[in-house]
């Protein structure tokens, strides 16, 4: 039996049944067509699908949607709402050169949020530690770190 939930992601809302088992993942790629959040591993362990849900970091492979019914969900497509500008962690990933093949680079971004909203003036440690959810198949983790320490240069000058 199908379950009616509301979801709100990146500001607007939705409506939707959803069969009990399927993962938040799933929803937002199949039925939303928000396919920046990515389906790695399936089993929590890379990352990839990292989105925030009432500001919190959650793998959204293992979360169902009607776990989510009525919650906040930011993907990495609010992260630039208008389309018009990047946020300053997108912009740091380009500028530092953290893209490689770009599978992980959602997923980073939304860890990378979350981190520097509960700390907007990490250490080194602190962002590895950060992004320890969240694997590079790539190995660009220098970079990606030196990208979010400058996206949070960005940040606090604004």
């Amino acid at each position: 039996m199908k379950h009616v939930i509301t979801l709100n992601v990146n500001g607007d809302s939705y409506r939707i049944a959803v069969d009990p088992w399927r993962t938040l993942n799933e929803v937002l790629r199949e039925d939303l067509n928000l396919t920046g959040t990515k389906l790695g591993c399936g089993s929590g362990d890379c990352g990839a699908c990292t989105v925030l849900v009432n500001g919190k970091a959650v793998s959204s492979c293992l979360t169902l949607a009607v776990e989510v019914d009525g919650k906040e969900i930011m993907t990495v497509e609010g992260l630039a709402p208008s389309g018009e500008e990047l946020h300053p962690i997108q912009e740091a990933f380009i500028e530092k050169g953290a893209v490689q093949c770009g599978f992980c680079t959602p997923g980073m971004e939304m860890a990378a949020l979350y981190l520097l909203k509960q700390n907007p003036h990490p250490t080194e440690k602190d962002i590895r530690e950060g992004l320890s959810g969240n694997l590079c198949r790539c190995t660009g983790y220098n970079k990606i770190v030196d990208a979010i320490r400058t996206a949070a240069e960005k940040i606090q000058k604004k």
